[in-house]
């Protein structure tokens, strides 16, 4: 099948299947005119990707992982590195979300200090002091 009828089968546009296969995730066969030819095969491919791209890894990462799936959802078999690949990416997301709850928390904290607003008819209020910043 042709790159149109992959996209129209997987919902995936034929831009995101071209950058898939820039990335190394696909790997489409050629005809003699040059036209992508892709199999059954590649259908489960890319809902493999799709799947794998919203739990959050990066393409970096699918390329290492996809030869260890099975089935479209995917069921990932024992592969070599594997645990600690997928180990390295969920430490990261916990890292990035201990980083925002640090965020939200110092803006929340901004907000509850901030009082509510002044009304339009009442006199400038003198600059108050800096809020500390939460380490």
């Amino acid at each position: 099948m042709r790159i149109g009828e992959l996209a129209r089968l997987t919902g995936v546009s034929t831009r995101l299947l071209r950058y898939y296969e820039e990335q190394g995730l696909l790997r489409p066969a050629r005809s003699t005119g040059g036209y992508r030819e892709y199999g059954e095969g590649d259908t489960v491919r890319v809902r493999q990707i799709r799947s794998l791209l919203a739990a959050g890894l990066p393409t970096r990462v699918i390329a290492g992982i996809l030869p260890c799936a099975s089935g479209p959802v995917p069921a990932l078999e024992s592969c070599p590195d594997l645990l600690a690949t997928l180990r390295g990416e969920l430490a990261e997301l916990d890292s990035r979300i201990g980083e925002l709850t640090r965020s939200r928390n110092a803006l929340a904290g901004y907000l509850d200090t901030a009082g509510p607003a002044d009304p339009p008819s009442a006199a400038p209020a003198a600059p108050a002091a800096p809020l500390p910043v939460a380490a």
